[in-house]
Protein backbone atom coordinates (compact mmCIF):
# COMPACT_ATOMS: atom_id res chain seq x y z
CA UNK A 1 0.00 0.00 0.00
CA UNK A 2 2.81 2.42 0.89
CA UNK A 3 4.43 1.79 -2.48
CA UNK A 4 1.16 2.48 -4.33
CA UNK A 5 0.70 5.74 -2.47
CA UNK A 6 4.31 6.71 -3.20
CA UNK A 7 3.94 6.00 -6.92
CA UNK A 8 0.68 7.92 -7.11
CA UNK A 9 2.24 10.87 -5.34
CA UNK A 10 5.23 10.85 -7.69
CA UNK A 11 2.99 10.80 -10.77
CA UNK A 12 0.89 13.63 -9.34
CA UNK A 13 4.00 15.70 -8.63
CA UNK A 14 5.37 15.06 -12.12
CA UNK A 15 2.09 16.04 -13.73
CA UNK A 16 1.80 19.24 -11.72
CA UNK A 17 5.39 20.26 -12.47
CA UNK A 18 4.87 19.58 -16.19
CA UNK A 19 1.74 21.73 -16.11
CA UNK A 20 3.68 24.51 -14.43
CA UNK A 21 6.56 24.50 -16.92
CA UNK A 22 6.39 27.63 -19.04
CA UNK A 23 6.37 26.84 -22.77
CA UNK A 24 4.40 27.19 -25.96
CA UNK A 25 2.67 23.86 -26.62
CA UNK A 26 0.26 23.73 -29.51
CA UNK A 27 -1.33 21.57 -32.19
CA UNK A 28 -0.38 21.58 -35.87
CA UNK A 29 -2.71 19.62 -38.13
CA UNK A 30 -1.75 17.95 -41.37
CA UNK A 31 -1.20 20.44 -44.19
CA UNK A 32 -0.29 17.72 -46.70
CA UNK A 33 1.42 14.31 -46.92
CA UNK A 34 3.83 14.59 -49.81
CA UNK A 35 7.15 13.40 -51.26
CA UNK A 36 8.88 16.77 -51.28
CA UNK A 37 11.62 18.27 -49.09
CA UNK A 38 12.70 21.88 -49.78
CA UNK A 39 15.62 21.61 -47.33
CA UNK A 40 17.32 18.35 -48.34
CA UNK A 41 15.97 17.95 -51.88
CA UNK A 42 15.00 21.47 -53.06
CA UNK A 43 13.05 21.52 -56.32
CA UNK A 44 12.65 17.72 -56.48
CA UNK A 45 9.34 15.92 -56.82
CA UNK A 46 9.06 12.35 -55.53
CA UNK A 47 11.91 12.62 -53.06
CA UNK A 48 13.35 9.39 -51.59
CA UNK A 49 10.76 9.15 -48.82
CA UNK A 50 7.40 10.50 -47.74
CA UNK A 51 6.87 13.36 -45.27
CA UNK A 52 3.94 14.74 -43.35
CA UNK A 53 4.04 18.53 -43.39
CA UNK A 54 2.32 21.07 -41.15
CA UNK A 55 2.26 24.87 -40.88
CA UNK A 56 1.98 27.68 -43.42
CA UNK A 57 0.26 27.01 -46.75
CA UNK A 58 3.07 28.56 -48.83
CA UNK A 59 5.09 25.35 -48.34
CA UNK A 60 6.71 24.60 -51.69
CA UNK A 61 9.22 22.46 -53.56
CA UNK A 62 11.84 25.18 -53.33
CA UNK A 63 11.92 27.65 -50.45
CA UNK A 64 15.10 29.66 -50.92
CA UNK A 65 16.30 30.96 -47.54
CA UNK A 66 15.43 34.58 -46.73
CA UNK A 67 13.94 35.24 -50.18
CA UNK A 68 11.14 32.76 -49.53
CA UNK A 69 9.69 33.83 -46.19
CA UNK A 70 6.66 31.74 -45.13
CA UNK A 71 5.53 34.57 -42.84
CA UNK A 72 5.11 36.82 -45.90
CA UNK A 73 3.81 34.27 -48.40
CA UNK A 74 1.39 32.09 -46.41
CA UNK A 75 -2.27 33.01 -46.09
CA UNK A 76 -3.18 30.39 -43.49
CA UNK A 77 -1.50 27.98 -41.09
CA UNK A 78 -2.47 24.51 -39.90
CA UNK A 79 -0.99 25.39 -36.48
CA UNK A 80 -2.84 26.89 -33.52
CA UNK A 81 -1.29 30.37 -33.54
CA UNK A 82 -2.14 32.65 -36.46
CA UNK A 83 1.29 34.29 -36.13
CA UNK A 84 3.10 31.00 -36.72
CA UNK A 85 3.45 30.35 -40.45
CA UNK A 86 6.55 28.18 -40.01
CA UNK A 87 6.76 24.74 -41.61
CA UNK A 88 7.48 21.57 -39.67
CA UNK A 89 7.74 18.08 -41.14
CA UNK A 90 8.72 14.53 -40.28
CA UNK A 91 8.93 11.10 -41.86
CA UNK A 92 5.74 9.02 -41.89
CA UNK A 93 5.21 5.84 -39.88
CA UNK A 94 3.82 2.83 -41.75
CA UNK A 95 2.44 -0.52 -40.63
CA UNK A 96 3.39 -3.54 -42.73
CA UNK A 97 0.55 -6.06 -42.99
CA UNK A 98 1.38 -9.76 -42.89
CA UNK A 99 0.35 -9.89 -46.57
CA UNK A 100 3.13 -7.42 -47.44
CA UNK A 101 1.03 -4.29 -48.04
CA UNK A 102 1.56 -1.01 -46.16
CA UNK A 103 -0.69 1.54 -44.47
CA UNK A 104 0.11 4.89 -42.88
CA UNK A 105 -0.38 4.75 -39.11
CA UNK A 106 -3.00 7.37 -38.17
CA UNK A 107 -2.23 10.13 -35.69
CA UNK A 108 -4.00 11.92 -32.87
CA UNK A 109 -3.30 14.87 -30.61
CA UNK A 110 -1.75 14.38 -27.19
CA UNK A 111 -3.35 15.06 -23.84
CA UNK A 112 -1.55 14.75 -20.55
CA UNK A 113 -1.29 17.25 -17.71
CA UNK A 114 -1.18 20.29 -20.01
CA UNK A 115 -4.51 19.48 -21.61
CA UNK A 116 -5.82 17.86 -24.78
CA UNK A 117 -4.58 19.07 -28.17
CA UNK A 118 -6.81 18.54 -31.19
CA UNK A 119 -5.11 17.50 -34.44
CA UNK A 120 -6.26 16.42 -37.87
CA UNK A 121 -3.16 14.28 -38.29
CA UNK A 122 0.04 16.29 -37.95
CA UNK A 123 1.96 16.78 -34.72
CA UNK A 124 2.33 18.88 -31.58
CA UNK A 125 5.02 21.56 -31.38
CA UNK A 126 6.76 22.86 -28.27
CA UNK A 127 8.92 25.98 -27.85
CA UNK A 128 10.65 25.73 -24.47
CA UNK A 129 12.96 28.18 -22.78
CA UNK A 130 15.41 28.33 -19.93
CA UNK A 131 16.93 31.73 -19.24
CA UNK A 132 17.43 34.43 -21.88
CA UNK A 133 16.28 33.33 -25.34
CA UNK A 134 16.98 34.81 -28.78
CA UNK A 135 14.39 34.08 -31.46
CA UNK A 136 15.23 32.50 -34.80
CA UNK A 137 15.64 34.87 -37.77
CA UNK A 138 13.82 34.92 -41.13
CA UNK A 139 15.42 32.31 -43.39
CA UNK A 140 16.47 30.08 -40.50
CA UNK A 141 16.16 26.30 -40.91
CA UNK A 142 17.49 23.16 -39.25
CA UNK A 143 17.16 19.39 -39.03
CA UNK A 144 17.13 17.01 -36.07
CA UNK A 145 18.08 13.38 -36.62
CA UNK A 146 19.36 11.62 -39.72
CA UNK A 147 17.32 9.65 -42.25
CA UNK A 148 20.39 7.52 -43.03
CA UNK A 149 20.97 6.29 -39.47
CA UNK A 150 20.73 2.50 -39.18
CA UNK A 151 21.91 1.91 -35.60
CA UNK A 152 20.10 2.86 -32.41
CA UNK A 153 23.44 3.21 -30.63
CA UNK A 154 24.35 6.18 -32.86
CA UNK A 155 21.31 8.15 -31.71
CA UNK A 156 20.97 10.00 -28.40
CA UNK A 157 17.84 8.76 -26.65
CA UNK A 158 17.74 12.12 -24.86
CA UNK A 159 16.85 13.80 -28.16
CA UNK A 160 15.02 11.21 -30.28
CA UNK A 161 12.85 8.56 -28.67
CA UNK A 162 9.65 6.49 -28.71
CA UNK A 163 7.30 5.46 -25.94
CA UNK A 164 4.78 2.63 -25.87
CA UNK A 165 1.50 4.16 -24.64
CA UNK A 166 -0.24 1.10 -23.23
CA UNK A 167 -3.48 2.81 -22.32
CA UNK A 168 -6.32 3.50 -24.76
CA UNK A 169 -6.78 7.18 -23.86
CA UNK A 170 -4.19 9.70 -25.01
CA UNK A 171 -5.30 12.01 -22.19
CA UNK A 172 -4.00 9.52 -19.63
CA UNK A 173 -0.52 10.52 -18.53
CA UNK A 174 1.94 7.69 -19.16
CA UNK A 175 5.47 7.72 -17.76
CA UNK A 176 7.81 10.59 -16.97
CA UNK A 177 9.36 13.38 -19.02
CA UNK A 178 9.96 12.75 -22.76
CA UNK A 179 13.00 10.60 -23.64
CA UNK A 180 13.48 9.22 -20.14
CA UNK A 181 12.86 5.91 -18.38
CA UNK A 182 11.86 3.04 -20.64
CA UNK A 183 11.69 5.17 -23.81
CA UNK A 184 13.64 3.70 -26.71
CA UNK A 185 15.31 4.99 -29.87
CA UNK A 186 13.71 2.16 -31.85
CA UNK A 187 9.98 1.97 -32.53
CA UNK A 188 8.26 -0.26 -29.93
CA UNK A 189 7.01 -3.51 -31.43
CA UNK A 190 4.57 -4.68 -28.76
CA UNK A 191 0.95 -5.42 -29.64
CA UNK A 192 0.09 -3.93 -26.24
CA UNK A 193 0.92 -0.41 -27.46
CA UNK A 194 -2.31 1.54 -27.82
CA UNK A 195 -0.32 4.49 -29.13
CA UNK A 196 3.32 5.12 -29.90
CA UNK A 197 4.63 8.53 -28.92
CA UNK A 198 7.53 9.85 -30.97
CA UNK A 199 9.61 12.75 -29.63
CA UNK A 200 12.15 14.82 -31.58
CA UNK A 201 14.12 17.44 -29.64
CA UNK A 202 16.08 19.96 -31.70
CA UNK A 203 19.38 21.57 -30.64
CA UNK A 204 19.00 24.90 -28.84
CA UNK A 205 22.40 26.56 -29.40
CA UNK A 206 23.09 28.65 -32.52
CA UNK A 207 26.40 29.93 -33.90
CA UNK A 208 24.76 33.35 -34.19
CA UNK A 209 25.80 33.79 -37.83
CA UNK A 210 24.48 31.18 -40.23
CA UNK A 211 20.80 30.69 -40.96
CA UNK A 212 21.61 27.25 -42.38
CA UNK A 213 24.60 25.02 -43.11
CA UNK A 214 25.41 22.42 -45.82
CA UNK A 215 24.25 19.54 -43.60
CA UNK A 216 21.53 21.72 -42.03
CA UNK A 217 23.02 20.92 -38.60
CA UNK A 218 26.50 22.43 -38.19
CA UNK A 219 25.15 25.91 -37.37
CA UNK A 220 23.39 24.36 -34.36
CA UNK A 221 24.52 22.40 -31.29
CA UNK A 222 23.05 20.78 -28.21
CA UNK A 223 24.07 22.55 -25.01
CA UNK A 224 24.45 21.28 -21.49
CA UNK A 225 21.71 19.18 -19.97
CA UNK A 226 19.51 16.66 -21.68
CA UNK A 227 15.88 16.21 -22.52
CA UNK A 228 12.97 18.61 -22.74
CA UNK A 229 14.16 21.19 -20.22
CA UNK A 230 14.47 24.33 -22.33
CA UNK A 231 18.19 23.73 -22.72
CA UNK A 232 21.24 24.38 -20.58
CA UNK A 233 24.35 26.49 -21.16
CA UNK A 234 25.67 26.71 -24.74
CA UNK A 235 29.25 26.05 -25.95
CA UNK A 236 31.47 28.93 -27.08
CA UNK A 237 31.24 27.71 -30.69
CA UNK A 238 27.45 28.14 -30.61
CA UNK A 239 26.90 30.82 -27.95
CA UNK A 240 23.39 32.00 -28.79
CA UNK A 241 20.58 30.21 -26.98
CA UNK A 242 17.42 29.89 -29.06
CA UNK A 243 14.09 28.28 -28.12
CA UNK A 244 14.28 24.52 -27.65
CA UNK A 245 11.93 23.15 -30.30
CA UNK A 246 10.33 19.75 -29.74
CA UNK A 247 8.01 17.74 -31.97
CA UNK A 248 5.63 15.25 -30.40
CA UNK A 249 3.69 12.75 -32.49
CA UNK A 250 1.06 10.31 -31.27
CA UNK A 251 0.84 7.39 -33.70
CA UNK A 252 -2.54 5.79 -33.07
CA UNK A 253 -1.98 2.03 -32.83
CA UNK A 254 -5.57 1.59 -31.63
CA UNK A 255 -6.51 1.62 -35.32
CA UNK A 256 -4.25 -1.36 -36.10
CA UNK A 257 -6.16 -4.66 -36.05
CA UNK A 258 -4.14 -7.35 -34.26
CA UNK A 259 -5.11 -9.86 -36.98
CA UNK A 260 -2.95 -7.89 -39.41
CA UNK A 261 0.28 -8.58 -37.52
CA UNK A 262 3.01 -10.80 -38.98
CA UNK A 263 4.14 -13.84 -37.00
CA UNK A 264 7.52 -12.25 -36.29
CA UNK A 265 9.38 -8.96 -36.62
CA UNK A 266 8.42 -5.34 -36.03
CA UNK A 267 5.67 -4.28 -38.48
CA UNK A 268 6.19 -0.57 -37.74
CA UNK A 269 8.60 1.34 -39.95
CA UNK A 270 9.22 4.90 -41.02
CA UNK A 271 8.96 5.86 -44.67
CA UNK A 272 12.69 5.30 -45.31
CA UNK A 273 11.91 1.55 -45.57
CA UNK A 274 14.73 0.22 -43.46
CA UNK A 275 12.59 -1.80 -41.10
CA UNK A 276 13.29 -1.74 -37.38
CA UNK A 277 16.12 0.73 -37.88
CA UNK A 278 13.60 3.36 -38.87
CA UNK A 279 13.56 4.36 -35.22
CA UNK A 280 17.21 5.30 -35.52
CA UNK A 281 16.45 7.14 -38.77
CA UNK A 282 13.65 9.27 -37.30
CA UNK A 283 14.12 12.94 -38.18
CA UNK A 284 12.40 16.28 -38.33
CA UNK A 285 12.81 19.45 -40.43
CA UNK A 286 12.11 23.04 -39.43
CA UNK A 287 11.72 26.28 -41.42
CA UNK A 288 11.13 29.41 -39.33
CA UNK A 289 8.14 31.51 -40.31
CA UNK A 290 6.77 33.47 -37.34
CA UNK A 291 5.43 36.91 -38.23
CA UNK A 292 7.68 39.84 -37.31
CA UNK A 293 9.02 39.61 -33.76
CA UNK A 294 6.06 37.60 -32.44
CA UNK A 295 8.16 34.62 -31.35
CA UNK A 296 10.68 36.84 -29.55
CA UNK A 297 7.83 38.59 -27.75
CA UNK A 298 6.28 35.23 -26.87
CA UNK A 299 9.53 34.14 -25.24
CA UNK A 300 10.08 37.50 -23.50
CA UNK A 301 6.52 37.59 -22.16
CA UNK A 302 6.64 33.89 -21.25
CA UNK A 303 3.53 33.00 -23.19
CA UNK A 304 2.24 29.58 -22.22
CA UNK A 305 0.69 26.55 -23.90
CA UNK A 306 -1.82 27.12 -26.75
CA UNK A 307 -3.68 30.10 -25.34
CA UNK A 308 -4.03 33.69 -26.51
CA UNK A 309 -1.16 35.80 -25.17
CA UNK A 310 -2.15 39.49 -25.49
CA UNK A 311 1.17 40.67 -24.01
CA UNK A 312 2.94 39.28 -27.09
CA UNK A 313 0.08 39.70 -29.57
CA UNK A 314 -0.41 35.94 -29.98
CA UNK A 315 -3.87 34.77 -31.02
CA UNK A 316 -4.94 31.12 -30.99
CA UNK A 317 -7.25 29.76 -33.68
CA UNK A 318 -10.04 27.27 -33.17
CA UNK A 319 -9.36 23.69 -34.33
CA UNK A 320 -11.92 24.17 -37.10
CA UNK A 321 -9.88 27.08 -38.43
CA UNK A 322 -6.40 25.50 -38.43
CA UNK A 323 -7.74 22.10 -39.53
CA UNK A 324 -9.11 23.78 -42.68
CA UNK A 325 -5.68 24.96 -43.86
CA UNK A 326 -4.63 22.41 -46.52
CA UNK A 327 -2.68 22.29 -49.77
CA UNK A 328 -2.58 19.80 -52.64
CA UNK A 329 0.26 17.34 -53.10
CA UNK A 330 3.06 18.67 -55.28
CA UNK A 331 4.18 15.09 -55.99
CA UNK A 332 0.75 13.52 -56.55
CA UNK A 333 0.34 9.86 -55.55
CA UNK A 334 -1.90 7.77 -53.27
CA UNK A 335 -0.82 7.85 -49.62
CA UNK A 336 -4.02 6.69 -47.89
CA UNK A 337 -5.34 3.18 -47.41
CA UNK A 338 -3.38 0.04 -48.21
CA UNK A 339 -0.45 0.44 -50.62
CA UNK A 340 1.51 -2.24 -52.48
CA UNK A 341 4.72 -0.63 -51.23
CA UNK A 342 5.75 2.47 -49.35
CA UNK A 343 6.08 5.57 -51.56
CA UNK A 344 9.69 5.38 -52.73
CA UNK A 345 11.16 5.72 -56.21
CA UNK A 346 8.22 5.38 -58.59
CA UNK A 347 4.75 6.66 -57.81
CA UNK A 348 2.95 4.67 -55.11
CA UNK A 349 0.30 2.11 -56.13
CA UNK A 350 -2.80 1.11 -54.18
CA UNK A 351 -2.84 -2.48 -52.93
Amino acid sequence: MRQSVSVAAAVSLLASSASAQNMLRFACSQLVVDRVDPIVNPGQRYTPHLHQIVGGNSFNLTMEPVKYDPAERSTCTSCSFTQDLSNYWTAVMFFKHKNGSYMRVPQTGNGGPQGKLINDGGLDVYYMQQGKITSFKPGFRMIAGNAANTEDSKVSKANICHRCWNRPDENTFVGGAPCTGSDTVGIPSSKDCQMIRQTLIFPHCWDGKNLDSPDHKAHMAYGQGTGATGGGACPSSHPVKVPQVMYELMWDARKIDRSWWPESGNPYTYSMNIGYYSGAAAHGDYVFGWKGDSLQKAMDKQCNLNRDCPAAGLTAQTPEKYNACKIKQQAPEPVDGWLKAMPMGEMAIKA
